[in-house]
């Protein structure tokens, strides 16, 4: 099986053209170097040289793979230097991958810069798509939503991170945000007085590591839970916030907020006659919803 499997694999990598004058950008493992895959090993083989966010990281990133490459830094600092002299390089037709110290690069990580200078040359860029960090976290999360937005790291000056926070309110989709261990706690904090207490928090910490950990709760939790265990603000984190309800959502908790307040006084009967004259919505469907809400109250009582 393993043997047949190999095979396939190989016959795909043998059909993939690797053209010269190329940028590859190639994606690398997050954490588990067991994670890279065969067309990126293969890829990183044949190039005439890897730019590479950390010559050392990556030099023994290549170790553990048998491999050897001519390195170029290529960090955030000098990445317009850095394009001009590959892009000499590509036109001379080498071929040259492009990687970060861990994941896609480009991707609130050094990259895009050189990307868009040798895309403006007229130069191929081929991606060798891996390991991403946000998008681990997202299938992992349980959130439902059809879309996420991607933020990276907040600004780590207090006001300026207050002022974006709220600039992300209203924002629907479900908000990835990338974070250092020693900034978690104020991060967490400044999450809590940005937005509602009952949105949905997820933390993605050492993601395809050791002591990977991926916890799911409500923000008015978030704070009691960073701060039970010294260990979980170590590491490299992922943290995911559900996006604002839209309209329809908002409506339906309104209603189910009037409800709560009314069955404490009332029957469930009473309480669907007030809340219909209260919010317009149909009688029959807001005792149906009143129903459920006394049934789950006694149930938790009990």
């Amino acid at each position: 099986m393993q043997d047949t499997l190999h095979k396939v694999l190989q016959d795909d990598i043998a059909q993939q053209t690797y053209p010269s004058a190329t940028l590859y950008v190639v994606a690398t493992p997050i954490g588990n170097a067991g994670d890279i895959s065969l067309r990126a090993l293969h890829t990183l083989s044949i190039v005439d040289a890897i730019a590479c966010e950390d010559t050392r990281n990556t030099g023994h990133l290549l170790t553990r793979y048998g491999l050897s490459k001519n390195l170029i830094a290529a960090h955030q600092h000098n990445e317009r230097e850095v394009a001009e002299k590959l892009i000499s390089r590509l036109h001379a037709g080498e071929r040259i991958a492009l990687v970060s110290d861990a994941g896609t690069p480009a991707v609130s990580d050094p990259g895009a810069r050189i990307v868009d200078a040798v895309r403006n040359a007229g130069l191929r860029v081929v991606p060798l798509p891996g390991a991403s960090a946000a998008v681990a976290a997202l299938s992992a999360s349980g959130l439902l939503n059809d879309q996420f937005y991607f933020v990276g790291f907040l600004p780590a000056k207090a006001k300026q991170r207050e002022t974006f926070l709220f600039s992300l309110k209203s924002v629907a989709a479900t908000m990835v945000f990338y974070e250092a261990p020693h900034r978690i706690d104020e991060t967490v904090t400044a999450l809590v007085a940005a937005f509602e207490p009952t949105r949905h928090i997820v933390f993605a910490r050492e993601l395809t590591k050791l002591f990977e950990e991926i916890h799911r709760c409500t923000l008015a939790e978030a704070s009691a839970w960073i701060n039970a265990d010294a260990h979980r603000q170590k590491g490299e984190f992922v943290v995911l916030l559900e996006g604002a309800p839209v309209a329809g959502d908002q409506d339906q908790l309104e209603t189910e907020r009037i409800l709560k307040i009314l069955l404490q006084e009332c029957s469930v009967k009473q309480a669907a006659t007030l809340a219909a004259h209260i919010t317009g919505q149909k009688k029959n469907a807001l005792y149906d919803r009143a129903l459920q809400l006394k049934s789950e109250a006694d149930s938790t009582e009990s």
